[in-house]
């Protein structure tokens, strides 16, 4: 198998907000919340029109997005055997994702994600977990890991106890490892850790700007790549309307953005990055070639509604 991924099975509930909804529920634009309360998001749900729903979770989007793109890839991620445990089950197996995962009855409900999209096309969006958020290290495959050449995990999932373990269990028996920081709120959560995974877990390392500088403190882009220099890893990283830059080691390259592009709905434009240079890399492609294609990948999904092509 070319890559297994490792992430939160969450459903995605797409909706249109005008921006005063965010400000009247304290959320912040661009952002990921963590809702804990089932009853809360209920409530927060019931005030919204449903445009759409889908399987999601970002490393689960990035996962179909290489199986359309023609690569042998699967998934593991923990669902309840309830109605949209079942959906998300489905959604993968059209898709032709190899699912390492039995669902069963749990205490939780399957999560679910509530995907805000304002006129702007930027997406808030308020997580409810569910059962996504108990995986243990007893989900993880070690089997499917060690058959993969490379494993992709995201920051989304990390979290002391249980999925800390899964994780890193994951970590212990892969080949190769590639991680999206996925948020600033997961950065912000777990810095520490998250720096000494990029320092000496991790293969390739997937962030933005805002992310990355975050991360390591810096004041300006040219420190982030002077660190990014010094791992002789390969970190990816996407500016928006700068383009996306690639390191690894010395070896520098940078994309542009597409232009001319409708821009509908930012929803999973980090997820499509990922998958395209991740294809780009297991096909032996360039650096150049490889970010190219997660440009590609990125410039398709935005001119649409939802994370998946």
């Amino acid at each position: 198998m070319n890559i297994l991924g490792i992430g939160n099975a969450i459903v995605d509930v797409i909706c249109k907000v005008e921006d005063n909804f965010l400000s009247e529920n304290s959320l912040t634009k661009s952002t990921m919340k963590l809702i804990f309360d089932e009853g809360e998001f209920k409530n927060l749900l019931s005030n919204l029109k449903i445009e759409k729903t889908v399987s999601g979770g970002s490393v689960a989007n990035s996962i179909v997005g290489l199986s359309q793109l023609g690569n042998e890839v699967g998934f593991i991620g923990k669902v309840c055997d309830d109605e949209l445990g079942s959906k998300y089950e489905d959604g993968l197996k059209q898709e032709n994702v190899k699912y390492f995962y039995s669902k069963k009855k749990e205490e939780l409900p399957t999560g679910t994600c509530l995907i805000l999209v304002t006129p702007d096309s930027e997406r808030t969006m308020c997580t409810f977990l569910g059962t996504a958020g108990k995986i243990n290290e007893n989900d993880v495959s070690s089997d499917a890991i060690k058959h993969s050449e490379i494993i992709l995990l995201e920051g989304y999932l990390w979290d002391e106890g249980e999925p800390k373990k899964a994780f890193d269990k994951a970590i212990q028996s892969a080949n190769k490892v590639a991680m999206s920081l996925s948020d600033q709120f997961c950065v912000d959560r777990h810095k520490a850790h998250f720096l000494e995974l990029v320092k000496n877990k991790l293969d390739i390392t997937f962030a933005n700007e805002q992310e990355i500088m975050s991360l390591i403190d810096a004041k300006s882009f040219d420190e982030v790549i002077n660190f990014s220099k010094s791992l002789g890893k390969i970190i990816v990283l996407t500016r928006g309307e700068k383009g996306a830059v690639a390191i690894n080691g010395d070896g520098v390259v940078e994309c542009g953005i597409k232009q001319d592009l409708k821009i509908v709905d930012l929803t999973g434009a980090g997820d499509l990055f990922a998958a395209g240079f991740l294809h780009g890399h297991v096909n032996n492609m360039s650096l150049k070639e490889s970010l190219d294609k997660g440009t590609e990948m990125s410039s398709k999904v935005i001119q649409q509604i939802g994370a998946r092509l």
